[in-house]
């Protein structure tokens, strides 16, 4: 069915300030037996009359990324692909609360801003949309000339900054890779996106192992059963400490991880032969080290996203920059980065792009300022009345 084959009317429940999201199973947001629900705070409740739906830029297993608009602001439109068996839809959801409760809950100058989320008609995850490209392309298209040494450690450097934030929330990604790190516009900095696959990390949880891409996956995550999908292991926020040593490598050799293997060769030599991709005599001594502690075996050896973030910082010192002294880079090492004994609460925090912080409660609810004014689709498709009829 086209864009244009029928309508589709969406109303919105003005009388309630907040949407009530139920969990479908324990593994989504927890203590669903005392009947509890995530509550998303109304200034994230994307209103489907005021999005529009543009050009297809990405697509992954269960969801379709598109360039839109919400109101007058461009974003990113994730839409989670209708499933047809009801136990595929009820794990559609569960990862759909789980991405939009996570999203919501944190925010970093290094992690893709959550502008909203609605969950009928279809289930839709609305972002800032990054004008650069994935890491993984801007590499492919440098090779095989490698990145200059200062852009691989800034590019590092965000990412670690990310990933503490997110540990600092409780929270494992488990997916980092090239693909899931976007460049701004300036393709000075980068940001972490997709949170599908995330998880909160619990003393007590068992989680699904063989999650994430095999090769950034950490060996801990294979079952002793060679790659038996579906088994439950005990692992922490460690194994996002390996996926990290594997994309620092590649920002410093441009080359592909476990180059002449396939994807289960690759998961097989790093979880049962202890292979790890080729350190060059090159690569500086200091980010030898970063990588081979990043990468361990014993995942408590591995340094916290927090250490990380100095080493690097330490490193880049060392390197001249026309622009900013070591006393700056030191400067914004502390400001962006949660301290490791810092605990997240509920309470509101204030806002700050340099900061790991929590989103406050209020939201960013929108205003009139943010309503299209006229006939403002031009390349893009109205998603309340266009979009949805291919679905609908």
């Amino acid at each position: 069915m086209g864009f244009d084959d029928g309508w589709y009317s969406v109303r919105r429940d003005t009388m309630h300030q907040t949407t009530r999201i139920l969990p479908s199973s324990h593994e989504s947001l927890g203590a669903v037996d005392n009947g509890d629900a995530f509550v998303l705070d109304a200034g994230f409740i994307i209103d489907p009359k005021h999005l529009f739906v543009g050009p297809k830029i990405g697509e992954g297993a269960h969801a379709k990324v598109y360039e839109g608009k919400y109101g007058l602001q461009r974003v990113a439109v994730k839409i989670l692909q209708p499933a047809g068996a009801p136990e595929d839809r009820a794990k559609l959801k569960a990862g759909f609360i789980r991405e939009v409760a996570m999203l919501s809950r944190v925010k970093h100058r290094n992690l893709v801003k959550f502008i909203g989320a609605c969950k009928e008609p279809l289930m839709v995850i609305v972002t800032e949309l990054m004008e650069g490209k994935s890491l993984k392309k801007y590499m492919l298209g440098m090779r095989p000339k490698l990145l200059d040494m200062r852009s691989s450690v800034c590019f590092a450097l965000d990412i670690a900054k990310a990933m503490d934030c997110l540990h600092v929330n409780g929270i494992i990604h488990r997916d980092l890779k090239p693909d899931n790190l976007l460049l701004t516009a300036d393709q000075k900095t980068v940001k972490l996106v997709d949170f599908g696959l995330a998880r909160e990390e619990t003393l007590t949880e068992m989680m699904t192992a063989e999650t994430g891409t095999y090769r950034w996956m950490a060996p801990e995550l294979y079952s002793t059963v060679t790659l038996r999908h579906g088994e439950k292991k005990h692992y922490n926020h460690k194994v996002d400490v390996y996926s990290f040593a594997i994309v620092l490598w590649e920002l410093l050799t441009n080359r592909m991880p476990f180059e002449g293997m396939s994807n289960l060769q690759a998961a097989y030599a790093a979880a049962f032969k202890n292979v790890r991709p080729s350190v060059s005599e090159n690569i500086h001594k200091d980010l030898v080290f970063i990588l081979q502690s990043c990468w361990a075996e014993d995942p408590d050896v591995r340094p916290s996203f927090a250490q990380v973030v100095r080493m690097l910082t330490a490193f880049l010192c060392t390197l001249p920059d026309p622009e900013k002294n070591c006393i700056d880079l030191e400067k914004r090492s502390v400001e962006t980065t949660a301290p490791e004994s810092a605990v997240a609460t509920r309470a509101d925090v204030a806002v700050n792009d340099h900061t790991c912080t929590k989103t406050s409660e209020k939201g960013n609810s929108s205003t009139d300022a943010d309503t299209p004014v006229g006939n403002s689709k031009s390349m893009f498709q109205c998603f309340a009345n266009c979009f949805l009829s291919r679905y609908c």
